[in-house]
């Protein structure tokens, strides 16, 4: 870890010990639309799909666990990478190869120029007296510096990874040198743990912390017994339920039927594939266009605009301007 790295933990587990002791919700961040210019200063591959890259820069901002930067992509793609570790002079995000964005990231070279935004942190490490961190696959990069902030506050934490096999699970072999009694990393092969089998026994008011599969955190989310906060980030868009259908008029162009099962991203980017996306849950902002006609319901855009992600018409139809 280099001494910038050191530094920020400092910070942030100073953090975690204020609000420990306060017995509070640490408040989120608020979001960050700042661009920052940094160059790739290293690639690494702890394991065949995933890279580890490292993005230096000068002075970059401070960050808590759970953060996430925007990482424009030199063909223009925007895609959000969690934050697994760094300092003010170098982030490190892991990516997994699953995609075309992630393709171009592995294609990509030490030295390179980079544009990223943020930090953002949809996923804030709260006060509580215990914590149980639940990672799929490659969910471990945001749970990463979670560990390791709650072991360098003094706070009871437990860590259980899981994936395909423990060569596909990056990070966590590192983290289990904090100490191996706490950490567990299950290799299942592809057939899911069981949500209980994953809570096990939970101390009094321990916070559960889960980022992987979408069926995971589904499972762990009914499994947790009252009494215990549960927190999740997702990779993938939840899946939409009771939705129903509605057209989107494209000013200037045609009009796209949303089946109930759809969101309006996914339509329109068929007859649009140049229109932006990134996180597909409605907060990083990438998706959002002006909404020339009509109301929406679900929608996290601000006044005039609508997030296509997430939004769905509040009656039959709404205009949308991607000009």
């Amino acid at each position: 870890m280099t001494t910038a790295m050191r530094g920020v933990a400092r910070v942030t587990d100073l953090s975690v010990r204020l609000a420990v002791r306060a017995g509070r919700r640490r408040t989120p961040a608020p979001g960050v639309d700042r661009d920052l210019a940094v160059r790739i200063a290293a690639v690494r591959y702890p394991c065949a799909d995933v890279a580890l890259v490292d993005l230096a820069g000068d002075a970059l901002p401070a960050w808590r666990p759970g953060s996430h930067v925007d990482v424009v992509l030199p063909s223009g793609r925007v895609r959000q990478y969690s934050l697994c570790d760094g300092g003010r002079d170098v982030y490190r995000i892991a990516v997994r190869l699953v995609g075309d964005g992630s393709r171009e990231v592995h294609s990509l070279v030490a030295g390179t120029p980079l544009t990223l935004r943020g930090p953002r942190n949809a996923f804030p490490l709260a006060a509580a007296p215990s914590f149980l961190f639940l990672a799929g696959g490659i969910g471990i990069t945001p749970i990463a510096p979670m560990v390791r902030a709650a072991a360098a506050a003094g706070t009871d934490w437990r860590l259980v990874h899981t994936g395909r096999t423990l060569d596909s699970m990056p990070l966590s072999a590192s983290l289990a040198d904090l100490d191996p009694s706490r950490v567990t990393r299950v290799s299942d092969g592809g057939s899911p743990t069981p949500a209980a089998e994953l809570l096990g026994d939970l101390p009094a008011g321990c916070a559960v912390y889960c980022c992987g599969p979408p069926a995971m955190i589904d499972a762990v989310r009914v499994a947790t017994p009252a009494g215990h906060r549960f927190h999740s980030e997702r990779f993938s868009p939840p899946p939409i339920r009771n939705g129903r259908p509605f057209t989107v008029g494209i000013a200037g162009g045609p009009d796209v039927a949303v089946p109930a099962d759809r969101s309006a991203l996914d339509v329109v980017r068929e007859v649009r594939p140049d229109v932006a996306w990134s996180c597909r849950q409605g907060f990083c902002g990438t998706c959002h266009v002006p909404l020339v006609e009509g109301t929406t319901t679900g929608d996290t855009a601000g006044p005039g605009r609508t997030a296509l992600c997430v939004a769905r018409a509040s009656a039959d139809r709404i205009v949308v301007d991607l000009r």
